[in-house]
């Protein structure tokens, strides 16, 4: 055997060797649960919608995205929800500026750049990426973004006098019959799915930090569930199409709350291309409860919380599947929008669905992790109870909600002790 021949030999092994780890690496489904580097893979998590941007390395600020994620896996987190697409254009209104597509495939490299770093971080410190690819709301541009290039009017938008929710539930849902709009969307799912990390080197398609592909964030059907439905079929069968080794799933809340969302979790799950089921329990935004009526509302609320756990377990038995608690939260007490005030209220929401989250793991059951909304770390609301604008700094809360919110504050030490003795459970 020749020196060259001998050569290629070694580059071939080392690269299936190479190939052998990163499949290895790669969170897989098996059995209703989840299994990574051939042990379970179950988490506790957070949403961190924010990465990117403060991954930027122009825009953002790198300095905090770094301590931000060294308190997070000093908590035990080990998965994070973030965005992996966001759309906005000059005109765009309760959106995160600066957005990584500002007009139809056309891309600000900084923010790219931002997601690469973001990556490169998570890497290092073991933890996987649900990257999400859409949103049915106008915080990231998604739907209403894509509509409005499209050609579909102008958004309307519900923080606005004269304008309802249901304005914009109608104009959004417009996306699962306009084919202009999705093939704006499926062009940025390509382009995402194949883009090369400027700091690793690594094809997004080839990343074991990623774990999944998430068709949008919170996309219903109300009144057009069978567009809905055509939709969401053809869109995880073209993401499968682009990448056959990362699991993918929808980003829906489940059924819902209320029957008119037009969400069905075993009608939108089953689908051979949606490999885990996405829940969210939103007890305060569903009317289930509220902070300043306490402990009269609260019995109830979790009442009306296990029976929506329970209907969602049937249909993941059913489809054998996982499901993972993807988002929740609670309003600091009193509903104040002031970081200074207590979570009394919002801790033992916490704890419960924790405990919950946790002991379905310990028990083989089918919830297998959570991703807590949301993480705000370092960032303070500039102006509490107000809506985002540009020059803000960024938080858990995205922009088209009113800041202080939901997010978690790394200084909200009686919750992030909960995170942590939970995580512990987990992870050891």
């Amino acid at each position: 055997m020749t020196l060259s021949s001998k050569l290629s030999l070694i580059i071939i092994c080392l690269s299936l060797c190479s190939c052998a780890g990163y499949k290895k690496s790669l969170v897989q489904v098996n059995d209703k649960g989840f299994q990574a580097n051939n042990k379970n893979y179950n988490y506790i998590g957070a949403n961190y919608w924010q990465g990117m941007n403060l991954g930027a390395p122009k825009s953002g600020d790198q300095q905090r995205l770094i301590r931000e994620l060294n308190h997070l896996q000093a908590l035990g987190v080990t998965n994070l929800r973030v965005l992996a697409s966001s759309e906005a254009d000059a005109e765009m209104k309760y959106a995160v500026h600066p957005a990584l597509q500002t007009a139809p495939g056309v891309y600000d490299e900084d923010i790219w750049q931002g997601l690469d770093f973001l990556l490169s971080e998570m890497e290092k410190r073991g933890m996987k990426a649900v990257m999400v690819l859409g949103n049915f709301w106008t915080w990231s541009g998604g739907f209403p973004q894509y509509l409005k290039w499209a050609g579909a009017g102008k958004i309307p938008y519900p923080q606005e006098e004269g304008t309802t929710w249901s304005n914009f539930s109608d104009y959004s849902k417009q996306f699962y019959t306009n084919d202009k709009a999705q093939d704006m969307m499926n062009n940025h799912i390509k382009k995402v799915i194949y883009r090369k990390n400027t700091i690793t080197g690594k094809v997004y398609k080839k990343d074991a930090t990623i774990m999944a592909w998430q068709l949008a964030n919170e996309p219903r059907g109300y009144d057009v569930p069978i567009e809905f439905v055509k939709w969401t079929r053809k869109t995880s069968a073209y993401i499968k199409s682009l990448d056959k080794n990362h699991l993918v799933c929808l980003g829906t809340e489940g059924n819902t709350a209320a029957k008119y969302a037009g969400t069905d979790v075993f009608r939108d799950n089953n689908d051979v291309n949606i490999d885990y089921i996405t829940m969210h329990i939103w007890a305060q935004n569903w009317e289930w409860f509220e902070p300043t009526d306490g402990e009269s509302v609260y019995k109830e609320a979790i009442e009306k919380v296990n029976n929506y756990w329970e209907d969602h377990k049937k249909v993941a038995l059913q489809l054998n599947k996982p499901i993972v608690l993807e988002e929740f939260g609670i309003a600091r007490d009193y509903s104040s929008y002031n970081p200074k005030e207590t979570t009394v209220w919002r801790d033992k929401f916490f704890d419960y669905l924790f405990s919950k989250v946790v002991h379905s793991i310990e028990t083989n059951d089918v919830v297998k992790g959570l991703n807590f909304w949301s993480y705000s770390g370092e960032g303070r609301p500039n102006n509490p109870g107000e809506f985002w604008d540009i020059g803000d700094a960024i938080l858990g809360d995205p922009p088209h909600e009113r800041q202080g919110w939901y997010g978690v504050y790394n200084t909200d030490i009686s919750t992030t002790n909960i995170i942590k003795r939970y995580s512990d459970r987990i992870n050891n």
